[in-house]
């Protein structure tokens, strides 16, 4: 069962208000810039300007001008909260669109979830395991140095 027009309201209003707290732990220190989401709700639309400076994020509602407009419907970024859609992919396939600084949007998808199951690959293969073997074969083939 899909979850209602509330309940979609809710969830964002939760993913905005959990990003200062996350911020120090996910953006870059050099980031610095403002994203504006628009996220289509019927007829209309909620906007959502990100301000990301010195590794903490201030988050208010508003449709001023921004470095980075990122424009999608409330069902994709219910996906998106929920790690059921990526946001790079999305661009690709043309279900949202962005104008204005792209470097911004990568740093924001930051904050989106992996999709449930998705992992490191090299946990399948063994983990630390992994990294042995590999640190085996580069010291195989680095040239022995000469006495």
């Amino acid at each position: 069962m899909s979850p209602s027009g509330r309940e979609l309201t809710r969830e964002r209003e939760t993913f905005f208000r959990s990003l200062s707290s996350r911020a120090g732990r996910v953006l870059p220190c050099w980031v610095a810039g403002v994203v504006l989401i628009k996220v289509e709700v019927g007829d209309g639309g909620e906007f959502w300007r990100v301000a990301m400076r010195d590794r903490g994020v201030v988050v208010d509602r508003g449709s001023e001008p921004a470095d980075a407009t990122v424009v999608l419907s409330a069902g994709l970024f219910h996906d998106l909260i929920t790690g059921g859609d990526q946001l790079i992919a999305a661009l690709l396939r043309n279900e949202a669109t962005v104008v204005g600084e792209v470097a911004l949007l990568l740093v924001l998808r930051r904050f989106f979830p992996s999709a449930p199951g998705s992992g490191d690959p090299r946990d399948v293969v063994g983990g630390s395991r992994w990294r042995e073997r590999m640190d085996e074969t580069v010291a195989r083939s680095t040239p022995a140095e000469r006495a």
